[in-house]
């Protein structure tokens, strides 16, 4: 039987990560606290990772001088969004797919660290370039991390 970890791996690590410092911290600290203690986690698990990376936008295929800014990019081919919110909304998810769109990456983790359990929501761009439209999966709460 195929695990979500044989299929993705790489948001599997994350996850994982953002689980710890979960079970760690729980929730109720500003975002910039578990921006910090995500670094350290995926330090110690030796997960690849940028932080606040700027994304560059682009408008029929010129680069736009606006670039969003990601709060970190795992793998090279991850964008990572946390928030420290009571739940998320559309809002919050259209962010990440916007990024995916505007930056051409396949892969999103949208983390909320703000409720009793750690929430998270994988974002795909299901097509590139051209079509540049971006899925959403995990959507069901009970699927989430807990």
């Amino acid at each position: 039987m195929e695990t979500n970890r044989n299929r993705d791996p790489e948001t599997y690590e994350v996850i994982g990560a953002a689980m710890a410092v979960h079970h760690e911290l729980g929730a109720g600290f500003l975002e910039d606290v578990y921006h910090e203690a995500l670094m350290m986690e995926m330090n110690s698990r030796n997960i690849p990772f940028l932080h606040e990376v700027d994304l560059p936008i682009f408008y029929k295929g010129q680069r736009m001088q606006k670039v969003y800014r990601t709060d970190f990019l795992c793998f090279d081919t991850i964008i990572v969004e946390l928030k420290a919110l009571p739940a998320v909304s559309g809002r919050e998810k259209a962010q990440v797919i916007n990024y995916l769109r505007a930056s051409n990456y396949d892969r999103g983790l949208l983390l909320n660290f703000g409720s009793d359990s750690l929430h998270y929501t994988r974002l795909f761009n299901s097509k590139k370039k051209s079509d540049k439209s971006a899925k959403s999966v995990d959507n069901n709460p009970e699927n989430n991390g807990s």
